[in-house]
């Protein structure tokens, strides 16, 4: 973290306005990625960012340490996270009722394709640890980079790179059928 960051989260801290906006237009996307990560949800994630920002603003004098203002936003963003999906009632799926794909127009076989590639991937990200999913959305939906992971999970680089290692190797294992089928 350079002079620069540290100065501002410690104006954040002490009540500067402006800082703290400042911190808003830079950890937002990160902090959505974490509450999309957990909740699988766009809608419910972005209110997972509000919920976390304005505690972040009531609590932030809690925060002693201007260098781990990062990882204490993204925490307060996993525990809201973890709060809405435990909340969440279960809401059945609505049956779609879509007309049969023309097996002559290819970019709807491919747009098809697609999308189901797409849920699998979200269905594997679903089984991976919090902690896991939430790295994983950083680094490769967000394509945040190592050291900024760090300071956003409050992680060591060894752990970092072990968590990715670990996730990266269960979604190998449980994509393999789908990977399979492509080919």
């Amino acid at each position: 973290m350079d002079s620069s960051e540290h100065d501002i989260y410690r104006a954040a801290i002490h009540g500067d306005r402006e800082a703290f906006e400042m911190i808003i237009r830079t950890q937002s996307r990160a902090l959505f990625a974490i509450a999309y990560g957990v909740l699988q949800n766009r809608e419910e994630a972005e209110d997972v960012v509000q919920d976390t920002l304005v505690k972040a603003w009531k609590t932030r004098w809690r925060v002693r340490d201007p260098e781990k203002f990062p990882a204490w936003l993204s925490t307060i963003a996993r525990h809201r996270a973890r709060d809405v999906a435990r909340r969440r009632r279960s809401v059945p799926f609505p049956t779609d009722t879509e007309e049969p794909i023309d097996p002559g127009n290819d970019a709807a076989a491919a747009n098809l394709r697609e999308n189901e590639v797409n849920e699998q991937v979200r269905a594997a990200l679903s089984t991976l640890p919090e902690l896991h999913r939430a790295a994983l959305t950083l680094r490769y939906f967000e394509a945040m980079d190592y050291a900024s992971i760090e300071r956003t999970l409050g992680l060591s680089n060894g752990a970092l790179r072990g968590i990715l290692g670990r996730a990266m190797a269960a979604m190998r294992q449980r994509l393999r059928p789908a990977l399979a089928t492509m080919e």
